[in-house]
């Protein structure tokens, strides 16, 4: 079996941060979200790995490389432009042959793994199995409507009146079946070849598509409250470790400060970790906050809080369930005249207290 990960896409949801960023390696707990998917892919046996990218490819490439860092083999597949997730099927025709593969969306993030899925689909082999979990507002998401016996008899892709509340998590599995489904595809009312059609073709066609309630957790971090709500949730899962140095400070309960960062005269409440070589003087870091690497923090609070590396935060005042970029510098505004001085990017969100 072989994986295709899905690492194109331009992260609309997340900009002005995908701007410069590849939405794949926004970390969670100063780890890309991507390696979660690698790290779990690696974990069920599957060693050949093709990951489809586009613009941001040479980012990508960068940060996995050959993949020999998780125990993969990985292959580089380019997207012209981000046409669905079926024509990242159709484009990785060549590169997946007859083998089985499952399909892994770079920017979902699942908790507990895909070893128990792997090993049901080896086993029984049916042409597609699905992924499933209960979701608010189904609009938003691939859903799937299921006879009394549970078996999947229709799929849609966002529809506007979903036919049920059950949404596809961003994992499939795939015999060399659905290369069939994927070459009688055209485009959908979004311009884009939807694997909810090619999955519904291979239903139409009589062939054998499974389904697995997720147990576990799972979330699209298309957006900043979902990575937030990610990041808290792996930080739940620490152990405090002290490689760096805390000289007069406070660390309180699961705290990670890593090798080279130094914390001085503040007070640090877990989980949070403080990434290596950054700076944390004269300030207080509250639960759920990732501090990237050779950031600086001082005379600042900072809490449910995402700083990716170099950032520096000065002087202000408290910053709550933010996602602070690169290399970004927030500072105190001059006391007079009062006034917001703003330099924002397209697509931006500000928040304004009067």
């Amino acid at each position: 079996m072989k994986a295709l990960v899905l690492a194109g896409g331009s992260g609309t949801r997340l900009r002005p941060i995908t701007h410069t960023s590849a939405k794949q390696l926004v970390p969670v707990a100063n780890k890309p979200v991507l390696f979660y998917g690698l790290e779990s892919i690696a974990a069920a046996g599957i060693r050949e790995i093709g990951i489809v990218v586009g613009d941001t490819h040479a980012e990508i490439e960068a940060a996995v490389g050959d993949g020999a860092a998780f125990g993969l083999e990985v292959t580089y597949l380019r997207q012209a432009a981000p046409l669905g997730l079926a024509h990242a099927v159709l484009i990785a025709r060549d590169y997946l042959g007859d083998d089985d593969f499952v399909m892994y969306l770079g920017d979902n993030f699942i908790v507990g793994g895909i070893n128990a899925i792997v090993s049901s689909f080896g086993r029984e082999r049916p042409d597609a199995q699905i992924m499933l979990t209960r979701v608010g507002d189904p609009r938003q998401f691939g859903v799937a409507e299921l006879d009394a016996d549970g078996r999947v008899t229709g799929l849609e892709e966002k529809p506007a009146q979903p036919k049920s509340d059950l949404a596809l998590v961003g994992v499939y599995l795939f015999t060399p079946a659905i290369h069939e489904a994927v070459a009688e595809l055209k485009p959908s009312w979004r311009g884009e070849l939807e694997i909810t059609d090619a999955i519904q073709w291979l239903i139409d066609e009589g062939r054998r598509v499974e389904s697995t309630a997720i147990t576990g957790y799972w979330k699209d971090t298309g957006n900043v409250a979902d990575m937030l709500e990610v990041n808290r949730l792996v930080l739940e899962s620490l152990e405090p470790r002290l490689l760096g140095t805390a000289e007069g400070s406070e660390l309180i309960g699961r705290v990670v400060v890593e090798e080279g960062a130094v914390v001085e005269g503040s007070r640090v409440v877990g989980p949070a970790i403080i990434g290596p070589g950054a700076r944390v003087r004269d300030s207080y870091v509250g639960p759920f906050t990732s501090i990237g690497a050779d950031c600086v923090i001082e005379h600042s609070e900072i809490e449910y809080s995402i700083v990716l590396p170099r950032a520096s935060i000065e002087g202000v005042g408290r910053i709550e369930s933010s996602l602070i970029g690169h290399d970004v510098e927030v500072t105190p505004a001059p006391t007079t005249p009062r006034a917001h001085r703003l330099v924002l990017g397209d697509h931006s969100k500000v928040q304004i207290s009067s």
